[in-house]
């Protein structure tokens, strides 16, 4: 028998297998367990075994543990922490979830470089990720030391991002990417997991997909067969290579390797499923499949990235990498890393210069830095670092040219002005457009446009509008325009979103839906309608998610479309049943589907599973109020605000309603601290200057309107309170300025342009 031969039979015995036909191999993979691939695969295996992957998780041993538990002491904000040790155990002596001291044991350790946390096992099958984690950095780079991951947060015993909390809970927040074949198993009615997987770390069949047809396949080969014949794809789940005929040709005009055809793989599909911020949509998705399918991908929000892509929360590397000119000509993840080992395939600029002629590119000519200085990497002026868990420096993987002048006018970072931390955003700009008159600085970029739609600007929805329509752009970038343009879309923007509807990148499509706005008419409605049954579950849930209270406006089929899509949406927000946002979700789409009752329920579980959660007490109280039952609903928001004081949503829904109970004098108050809390609301400090001009406070109420019209120029209603506040008082100059400013954005309003011809003839001699 050959070695691969009885490696596989070996491994076949070890799963309890018998000898399968290949009819018997094409029957549903399943996973079988890292043992049974290293048999056959012993050079992979080694490689990996060096990887972060293989070290995502282990169980807690003096060989695994890398800390200091030999009675080391951390205090933050007056918290002690005590790490010791008892035999082969590993202890830690902190406060619990009842604010009180405990001793826990160490069950798992979290990654290795540079840092690694610790798990430690609660009630309810739950384990949780602790708060102090160990700097693994050598000690002249300031690690071997224990640190706080929350250094300027005091959190205290109950709160979601305590280490006792729902936010640090593997079962939901880590497991599915740090093992292999994770399946949950949340019970909702008791409110606790029997989690499972696989492989306690990230193994093969993480990437490769469940295994057993593989085994069999390569069991039942003859001894003497050959080379494996094209299409044959030897039993494996995820075929991983590509399927295009495609190869990297260097075109010497350019100097910049290309693909002699499209790329066909399912690598990024792969991949991207644990290096993305996204909601998962589907319970056990399969590895390979089209991302879109079984996820729903965070697009470039506030908060996780800057307006012109740049990485700036903690996002990973997918929503960065398909911004890049690389991903758009097909390069892709194993191009650069060693799939096994996860290391670099070469050192240095070696690893750009396998597309990029060094005579062109590696030279002082291209980035004009000392040969062999940092600033001569590729990587420092193309993909700078942010710092995420305090000390891990993680690379932006969109891969761009600097731009400084995005910088001088958006207030972007910059790698220029990164390492050259004395200088301006303007004198890195003049420096690059000196070495590069005709450079990227010529060229428009879409973070002007997410600029302006992120801040209301008078000109956003035309600028959104056209990148919503540029189909050179990333997609990424498109569907962020189409979720900015909801608050600002008019029947302009009709054309915009029924191209959207169409396009051949569902990123795009799934974004579509959300362009619609509050009230949509028939004919924007209708256009939408079609993403009901499109190929894409991401589309089809944010389909059912914006067309949840439209059904007078649509057809029969349609009706039975979005009652097919909405099954898929409820199933999507069950996949995280153990989160009481995804109840509060399902909440708000019953309540659109006219189910009062039935949101309230889902509000209802979602505070049993975190009664602090104050956005189910903000909607609850909401219900109340539609329901005529105002002291209810006051007392329950007078419990969110108390709960969490630093919550705007929960204030301005309390000053409403203290209005509705006629209690003006407490209902200001509650108005002006939502509007503090959210400066950048234009709603909040329009409510709240509307209940201040109602108190006699005129002049206090176009304070707060001309500081949020300065935010928000092209916010309609700031606009028209400051012009109906000018006209009351008798201002006419004032309110015909303010009223020829909301007819510019609005110049074929017929009612804009009779108050303002009646404000001409009121300000006339």
């Amino acid at each position: 028998m050959s070695l691969p031969r009885r490696a596989a039979a070996i491994a076949l015995a070890l799963l309890g297998l018998a000898w399968l036909s290949p009819v018997r191999a094409q029957e549903p993979a399943r996973f079988v367990g890292v043992t049974a691939c290293t048999a056959c695969h012993a050079a992979q295996a080694e490689q990996w075994k060096t990887s972060h992957h293989a070290r995502a998780m282990q169980e807690a041993t003096p060989e695994t543990v890398l800390g200091d538990f030999s009675g080391a002491r951390l205090t933050a904000f007056g918290v002690p922490t005590i790490f010791s040790r008892a035999g082969d155990r590993f202890v830690v002596r902190t406060e619990g979830a009842d604010a009180f001291p405990h001793e826990y044991d160490i069950a798992y350790t979290f990654g290795v470089d540079p840092l690694q946390q610790y798990l430690i096992r609660l009630p309810g099958g739950r384990l949780q990720a602790f708060g102090i984690a160990w700097d693994t950095r050598p000690k002249e780079q300031g690690g071997q030391r224990w640190f706080n991951l929350y250094p300027d947060q005091q959190l205290r015993a109950g709160e979601p991002l305590h280490w006792t909390g729902r936010d640090q809970t593997w079962n939901y927040q880590c497991a599915a990417c740090h093992s292999t074949d994770l399946h949950k198993g949340f019970d909702l009615a008791t409110n606790s997991y029997a989690t499972t997987y696989a492989d306690i770390d990230v193994a093969c069949e993480a990437c490769h997909g469940a295994g057993s047809n593989h085994v069999a396949w390569a069991a039942s080969r003859p001894v003497s067969a050959g080379a494996v014949p094209p299409g044959d794809r030897m039993g494996l789940t995820n075929w991983l290579r590509p399927t295009d005929a495609g190869r990297w040709a260097m075109d010497p005009a350019t100097g910049i390797a290309h693909r002699t055809a499209p790329l066909a793989s399912a690598e990024l599909d792969t991949c991207a499923p644990c290096h993305a911020r996204r909601k998962p949509l589907v319970d056990t998705p399969a590895a390979g499949a089209p991302f879109l399918d079984a996820y729903l991908p965070a697009l470039l929000d506030p908060g996780r990235y800057f307006p012109d892509g740049q990485i700036d929360g903690e996002v990973f590397e997918y929503g960065s990498f398909v911004q890049s000119r690389m991903h758009l000509a097909g390069v892709t993840c194993s191009d650069c890393h060693a799939p096994h080992s996860l290391k670099l395939r070469a050192e240095g600029n070696a690893v750009c210069l396998q597309c990029h002629l060094p005579a062109r590119f590696d030279t002082g000519g291209h980035h004009h830095h000392e040969a062999g200085s940092a600033g001569a990497q590729c990587i420092a002026c193309h993909m700078p670092t942010r710092t995420y868990m305090i000390v891990h420096q993680r690379h932006d993987h969109s891969i761009r040219v600097p731009r400084p002048d995005l910088s001088a006018a958006l207030g972007t970072p910059n790698a220029c002005t990164q390492c050259h931390t004395g200088r301006s955003a303007d004198w890195a700009a003049h420096a690059v457009a000196g070495w590069y008159p005709a450079g990227r600085q010529t060229t428009p970029q879409f973070g002007t446009a997410l600029q302006a739609g992120r801040t209301g600007l008078p000109d956003s929805e035309r600028l959104l509008d056209a990148l919503i329509l540029a189909a050179g752009q990333p997609p990424i970038a498109r569907a962020t325009a189409l979720a900015f343009l909801r608050d600002q879309a008019t029947a302009a923007s009709e054309a915009a979103v029924k191209a959207a509807v169409v396009d051949p990148s569902p990123l795009v499509r799934s974004a579509a839906p959300r362009a619609l706005p509050a009230g949509a008419g028939r004919s924007m409605v209708q256009a939408v309608a079609p993403l009901l049954d499109d190929p894409v579950r991401a589309v089809r849930v944010e389909a059912a998610r914006a067309l949840a209270g439209a059904g007078t406006q649509l057809s029969p089929p349609q009706l039975v479309a979005l009652a097919r899509a909405r099954r898929e949406l409820l199933a999507a927000e069950l996949v995280d049943a153990d989160r009481p946002e995804s109840h509060l979700n399902i909440g708000l789409l019953q309540l659109r589907g006219g189910q009062p009752d039935a949101a309230g329920t889902a509000y209802r579980t979602a505070l049993r599973l975190d009664p602090r959660f104050v956005p189910a007490l903000v909607n609850l109280a909401d219900l109340d109020r539609m329901r005529g039952r105002n002291q209810e609903s006051a007392d329950l928001l007078q419990q969110a605000v108390g709960i969490e004081p630093g919550s705007a949503d929960a204030w301005h829904a309390l000053g409403l309603a203290l209005v509705r109970l006629h209690n003006a004098g407490a209902a200001l108050p509650a108005l002006r601290r939502a509007s503090e809390l959210a400066p950048a609301n234009a709603r909040y400090a329009y409510v709240y200057a509307v209940a201040l001009n109602s108190a006699g406070a005129a002049r206090q109420a176009v304070a707060v309107l001309e500081a949020a019209h300065r935010q928000h120029p092209a916010d309609h209603d700031v606009l028209l309170g400051l012009v109906a506040i000018a006209r009351d008082s008798g201002d006419t100059p004032t309110a015909l300025r303010y009223a020829r400013e909301l007819a510019a954005q609005a110049p074929g309003d017929p009612q804009l342009r009779r108050l303002i011809d009646q404000l001409e003839r009121q300000q006339a001699p």
